[in-house]
This record gives C-alpha cells, sequence and structure tokens, in this order.
C-alpha cells in the first residue's frame, strides 16, 4: 500500500517535471484529449497510457501503476489496482482483498474510501 503511494507521488513528480504545464497528475487527462500530449507515452523510466477516467503507468522494473482521477482531480485507487500493482513488483506481493482492506484501514485517516470500495491518499511519501 505505501509502496503504491511511494510510487504514485514519484511519478506524478516525473510527469511535472516532463509535461511543464501539468499542475496536478490529473491534467494528463485533458492534455491527452486536447491532443496536447499523446495518449501513450514514455517520461523517464515511466510509460503511460491514458484511458477512461485515469492513466497506467509503467516502470521500467515492470512495476504497474494503474490510476484513476475524481471529478476534483484527486487519485483514486480500488482494491484490484492495488493487487495488480503487488503482483507487478520485482518480488511479487499476491494478497487478498481482506488483507488490503485491512491495510487501508490502518492507514485512516491518511488514507480514505471516497466512495464505496475507491480510495484516496493525502499521504506524501518521501525519500
Amino acid at each position: 500500500m505505501l509502496g503504491y503511494v511511494h510510487t504514485l507521488n514519484a511519478i506524478d513528480e516525473a510527469m511535472k517535471v516532463a509535461i511543464p504545464s501539468l499542475e496536478r497528475l490529473a491534467d494528463v487527462l485533458g492534455l491527452a484529449r486536447s491532443r496536447r500530449i499523446s495518449r501513450n507515452g514514455h517520461v523517464g523510466t515511466y510509460s503511460y497510457t491514458v484511458h477512461g477516467a485515469g492513466c497506467r503507468f509503467l516502470c521500467d522494473n515492470g512495476t504497474d501503476v494503474d490510476v484513476d482521477f475524481a471529478a476534483d482531480g484527486s487519485e483514486v485507487f480500488d482494491l484490484w489496482r492495488l493487487r495488480w500493482y503487488g503482483l507487478s513488483l520485482p518480488e511479487p506481493l499476491d494478497v487478498t482483498d481482506q488483507d488490503l482492506r485491512s491495510a487501508v484501514r490502518s492507514l485512516q485517516p491518511l488514507v480514505t474510501e471516497v466512495r464505496p470500495g475507491w480510495f484516496s491518499s493525502q499521504l506524501i511519501v518521501s525519500g
């Protein structure tokens, strides 16, 4: 769970450096829809694919981070995205929904359930 948030924060920083007009990660949707950037691309050590309400990022080491964006631009994720992230790690982690729910609950109020089954994090992981 913390690894997902840490990787998402690193992606956010890399995208902002590569695309100066990007104020927040969710802006990638509007830029792709307006064709100011490609729906698929490569930024630093990440490749990205814009989809529906979000974006999938693939790290050079194979780690997969898929995130959706809420109407307010905040990053939201569900247990499926957390599981997919864990399975894509260099040393894969296969955990149950119950374990993932417990991990999310243990991080409240830093991680909140924004709608049933969907979560958002205000956690900034440095380092």
